[in-house]
Formats: structure tokens, C-alpha cells, sequence
């Protein structure tokens, strides 16, 4: 596990899920994600589990404050608490990055987010994405090349691609590969989901 992309990662407190091997094998080999015991340390010295503590999650560029258990993740909190219903709920063990989300611009699983852990950064969601009332380049570009089946997987797929090109503009095949493959499809349709974050980069690159 010395890659730099992990190590980067490593360094912002959580290490994504990789896939050594393509999706056409089904061959994985999974990297353990976890949340630095600092993470909860503020809320945790406040108050015990069932006790709640004050907070203030910047999402999608709005203030909400709440109370919050220093237990709760990022995940419970956005969709039981405040309503962001995008944010799928999947395994909840960090393995489908059906709850992807951005923290300061780079994809994080939300179910391995503590709430606390987020207090003062950026989060960014699906929603969060959008221009006004358009769709923003990566969600166009899913519709263009139909990235999707039954469409449960796709907010945190969109995520994770917005992620990716945020870092690498211009991504070749295996960098999608390597970037979206924390992201799991039982749809099977990561030809397309490719195709899409390709076809995202194009209209990046155009200005729109």
C-alpha cells in the first residue's frame, strides 16, 4: 500500500477503497478504510454516547446547525437529520460508496464520516453539484452515455467522478478505472459509468 494515491489520501484521514484489478475480473483487493481516533475527540470529550453536542455543517455551501451524538456519522446525520435524501444508504461499512460525498473537494464515504469529524470543512453532495437548476458537466454526461441501471448506485458514482476530475483533468482509462473503483454498480454498467467520466472531462475542459 505505497502508493501515492493512497498515501495522499492516508494524509486526509481516510484511505479509499481500490480495485488492483479491472471490474471485467471481478479480482479486488480491498485497501481498509479508517477514521483517525482524533476524529471524534472534540465531541467525545463534551459529551458520552446518547448525550448531544452542538454542531454546524457547512453543506452544499448553506450552515446547518444541529445538535448531534459524537457517535453519529456523516451519513446518518445528512439523511435522518437534515433531509438529504441523495446520499444513498448502502452497505454502511465503507464498501459500495453508495453515500460518497465531497469534504473539501475530495470523496470521502459518508458512513465512515463521523458528523463531528466534518465540523468546518465543505460538503459537498449530489445536489450540491448542480449549476442553479442545471445539471453540472459530470451529471450531464452520465444521462449523454446512460451511466446507469437501476440509478441506486449513481449519486455517490457522480461524486466520486466530480472527485477525480477535480485532481485529474484529462484522466485516461485506467485512472477512471482506478478512481470510480471504489464505487460499486450491481447494475454492471461501468462501460458506460467510464464513458461518462470521460465524456464529463470533454465538457469540463469546454467550460460547461
Amino acid at each position: 500500500m505505497d502508493d501515492p494515491k493512497t498515501e495522499q489520501q492516508g494524509r486526509r484521514g481516510l484511505n479509499r477503497r481500490r480495485f488492483f484489478s479491472s471490474v471485467a475480473t471481478g479480482a479486488t483487493e480491498v485497501a481498509i478504510l479508517t477514521i483517525p481516533a482524533e476524529a471524534a475527540q472534540s465531541g467525545a470529550a463534551q459529551a458520552g454516547d446518547g448525550e448531544l453536542v452542538k454542531a454546524v455543517l457547512n453543506i452544499n455551501g448553506e450552515n446547518h446547525a444541529l445538535m448531534v451524538e459524537p457517535r453519529w456519522t456523516l451519513q446518518y446525520v445528512l439523511r435522518e437529520r437534515l433531509g438529504f435524501m441523495e446520499n444513498k444508504q448502502g452497505c454502511e461499512r465503507g464498501e459500495c460508496g453508495a453515500c460518497t460525498v465531497l469534504i473539501d473537494g475530495v470523496g470521502r464515504y459518508a458512513c465512515l464520516t463521523l458528523a463531528l469529524e466534518a465540523e468546518g470543512a465543505k460538503i459537498t453532495t449530489l445536489t450540491g453539484l448542480m449549476q442553479g437548476e442545471e445539471l453540472g458537466p459530470v451529471q450531464q454526461a452520465f444521462v449523454a452515455e446512460d451511466a446507469f441501471g437501476c440509478g441506486y448506485c449513481t449519486p455517490g458514482q457522480v461524486v466520486s467522478a466530480e472527485s477525480l476530475l477535480r485532481t485529474t483533468a484529462d484522466p485516461t482509462l485506467e485512472q477512471i478505472r482506478e478512481g470510480m473503483s471504489g464505487n460499486l454498480c450491481r447494475c454492471g454498467t461501468y462501460p458506460h459509468i467510464f464513458k461518462a467520466v470521460h465524456r464529463a472531462a470533454e465538457l469540463k475542459k469546454g467550460g460547461r
